[in-house]
């Protein structure tokens, strides 16, 4: 069974592939993966995973990273984004590992922090267009949509009080 564990400095690489596969998976922005992993690097280059200890650690959360046989096959993290609200950060898993799981373990993790850390509810943005059944899955665990807090036209915003979800 795959390990779900704190990234440690020297995974940012890997972890942010991993987000760029999927998201060349649900974009299809470029015709080869390593094309839209140089698009997403200069496009989107998730610089708070490089910074991850600062943008989530320290920043009242964490970013874990799911492993099987030795490589990251996906990611989550928290971190604060007001007073006593977390926010649900960069959930992403390979394509072949979608469906068996994982992301709600990931998510029970993450959720297990958030209660940890004193938050009361926990946020996320997601597009529902390109990412239905991510939006699936945050409905079914009982997110609601609430509005847009990001600068994306095409996310919406969706939160979970903590207190009703056990």
């Amino acid at each position: 069974m795959p390990d779900i564990t704190p990234l440690r400095p020297e995974q940012t690489a890997e972890a942010k592939r991993v987000i760029y596969t999927v998201a060349h998976e649900l974009f299809h922005d470029r015709d080869t993966l390593e094309e839209a992993i140089a698009y997403y690097e200069v496009n989107w280059p998730l610089r708070d995973i490089d910074d991850f200890q600062q943008d989530y650690v320290e920043n009242g959360g964490t970013f874990l990273v799911t492993i099987e046989s030795g490589r990251i096959i996906g990611a989550g993290a928290l971190r604060r984004l007001e007073d006593k609200i977390g926010e649900i950060k960069r959930l992403w898993l390979l394509p072949e590992v979608q469906g068996q799981g994982l992301g709600y373990r990931m998510m029970m993790q993450l959720l297990a922090v958030a209660r940890e850390k004193g938050y009361t509810k926990v946020r996320l943005q997601t597009n529902p267009a390109y990412q239905q059944r991510a939006f699936a899955f945050y409905q079914r665990l009982g997110f609601y949509e609430i509005p847009r807090y990001g600068n994306d036209p095409d996310d919406v915003g969706m939160e979970l009080v903590l207190e009703l979800f056990r």
